[in-house]
């Protein structure tokens, strides 16, 4: 039995948060956190699509603030443009796939503004002389 269908069934998923790329620097993936209380198995699932509106990095982290909307909806596991509802019987029974896909929004290109693609582009290039420096010590 998958690792998925096990805690699906095992314990009760009852909220996925996704967060943004660049929440955790150097991770080059998106986060997810999974919730679960232990003993139950899952019945609905609750998602929410954290959208700080801004974009995250080294010198933007994470707040409190950004989590505010979070923390109020998760009381109630309300819907709203960024959370919504899954049934577990809708769930794929084979995969237990547990993508976020925000049934509220269209698929749209989130464009930056210049300015933001050029500060990651000299953070990028700063990070990039640091690594160059430590293997030129090595050498």
């Amino acid at each position: 039995m998958s690792l998925r269908k096990h805690l699906l069934e095992s314990c009760s998923l009852h909220t996925v948060l996704d967060l943004p790329g660049g929440t955790f620097l150097g991770a080059g993936v998106k986060t997810v956190v999974l919730f679960f209380d232990k003993g139950v198995s899952t019945k609905k699932v609750w998602y929410y699509q954290l959208n700080p509106g801004r974009n995250l990095g080294k010198t933007n982290p994470l707040n409190e603030n950004d989590l505010a909307e979070f923390i109020e909806l998760q009381k109630t596991k309300a819907d709203s443009l960024n959370s919504w509802t899954v049934k577990a019987a809708d769930i794929n029974a084979e995969t237990c796939d547990l993508s976020v896909k925000n049934p509220n929004k269209k698929d749209e290109a989130v464009l930056r503004e210049p300015i933001e693609i050029l500060d990651e582009i000299s953070e990028l290039d700063e990070q990039s002389a640091e690594i160059l420096k430590s293997v030129r010590e090595l050498l």
